[in-house]
């Protein structure tokens, strides 16, 4: 080999080296798991709106679909959990210290959490759940189609509301049915609309209370005896979370309590057209695993829909409220005691 060639010879190999070290380091550093050759940490900030076991279990689903993905706690995962105690300025300053801190994702566990995690950064990916209409919450242009930063699921099953007004009026003898729910809580709203769109098919007529906190919730349910013969409380995380102040006035009024959620029924409702809050969380979290591991930006995500409804109804409360079962249920409706 004469010196011509070997000076040609020697760059060459050294760039296919240099070339080689490039493509071994950005297939390391797109995996998701490993940075650089490095383990890499992800942090995850977690923000929920208020405290009650619905959005809990769906944050313990989202946890589950990480380390059923590779990312576990403690290992290559840390989480930053707040929580803002229904107060909607503390959700948003959540939010705000969130994209200072420079996580990796926001996961976003409410309809109002989403909102001001969005609001904070149209950068960080954001996923989240329990959110009733993401739609008309201005999270996502459709159902169809993720935002550019930001995609999850529904707690809003297409046909759970039309299924359960349609419950209340062929199966029991209501004639009114009594709302309660934090008109401040976009979710709400449009859920309620939901309601009077389907009984409009019916001959159930409606009455409303609204609250603003949990404080008042009793109160509201108490001004609604002798005016409603049947209670639906739908998805509200104001009055979910105090379900039990509804449940009482219930129980001593024998006045049946529907519920948007199965949660409800462990703590005394009658019966719920729902899905397990763990299961969207999970769906969330695979949407997350997906997103940290750089198989998919949010935008190419769909929003999804809980995948299971079911009827479910609690025999204890049906006792304790007046309502006689009937056996045709049987064949509709799954029983817990």
């Amino acid at each position: 080999m004469n010196i011509a060639i070997r000076r040609l010879t020697i760059p060459l190999i050294l760039g296919v080296l240099v070339l080689s070290g490039c493509e071994g380091e950005k297939e390391v550093a797109t995996n998701g798991v490993k940075e650089n050759g490095k383990q890499k940490t992800f942090t995850i900030g977690v923000t929920q709106i208020i405290q009650h076991p619905s959005l809990d279990a769906a944050f313990n689903g989202f946890k589950k679909a990480l380390e059923d993905g590779g990312l576990k706690e403690g290992k290559n995962v840390r989480y930053h959990i707040q929580n803002a105690q229904g107060d909607m300025n503390n959700s948003q300053t959540i939010a705000n210290n969130f994209v200072s801190d420079g996580v990796d994702l926001i996961f976003a566990n409410s309809t109002p959490s989403a909102q001001s995690a969005l609001n904070a950064t149209k950068d960080i990916p954001i996923v989240f759940t329990s959110v009733t209409d993401p739609v008309s919450a201005g999270l996502v242009p459709a159902m169809d189609k993720a935002g550019e930063n930001i995609t999850g699921t529904t707690d809003s099953h297409p046909d759970a509301i039309g299924k359960t007004i349609q419950f209340i009026d062929e199966q029991t003898d209501a004639k009114t049915v009594g709302l309660i729910y934090n008109a401040g809580e976009q979710n709400s709203v449009a859920q309620i609309e939901k309601v009077k769109e389907a009984a409009k098919h019916t001959d159930l007529k409606l009455v409303e209370a609204s609250v603003s906190t949990t404080a008042e919730v009793k109160q509201a349910a108490e001004s609604l005896v002798g005016k409603a013969d049947v209670f639906y409380i739908v998805t509200d995380n104001t009055v979910v979370s105090a379900i039990e102040s509804v449940v009482s006035v219930a129980n001593e009024k024998k006045i049946p309590v529907f519920t948007g959620e199965l949660d409800s029924l462990k703590r005394g409702c009658f019966a719920a057209y729902g899905f397990d809050y763990y299961d969207i969380g999970y769906q969330a979290g695979q949407m997350a695993v997906a997103i940290l591991k750089g198989e998919a930006k949010p935008s190419e995500i769909k929003p999804e829909y809980p995948k299971k409804l079911k009827l479910v109804i609690n025999k204890q409360a049906a006792e304790k409220q007046g309502i006689k079962l009937k056996p045709e249920w049987d064949q509709m409706a799954e029983y817990i005691e």
